[in-house]
């Protein structure tokens, strides 16, 4: 009983770390498509997706299958135009 109190718990801090976590910059492969996506703010979403905002068009994705990659801001200006 304890232990799976102690794992819920540190899954509730990684998941409040991943959604509340503005100052990272992440680059999301969408793994089925092989689309890249740029953003600075990801939310996961139940069963294992992601959801984010792309930072080049401001649409809002939500992908399924994705590999999320953090980059520094030097490589998110380079592929998005935006500071």
């Amino acid at each position: 009983m304890k232990n799976k109190l102690i794992s819920t718990v540190l899954a509730i801090f990684f998941l409040i770390g991943i959604t509340a976590c503005g100052g990272g910059y992440y680059k999301v492969k969408d793994t089925s498509t092989d689309k890249m996506y740029f953003t600075n703010k990801l939310e996961k979403e139940t069963g294992g997706a992601v959801k984010l905002k792309d930072a080049n068009t401001g649409s809002e994705v939500t992908l399924q299958n994705s590999e999320v990659t953090e980059i520094n801001k030097e490589e998110f200006k380079a592929n998005t135009k935006k500071e």
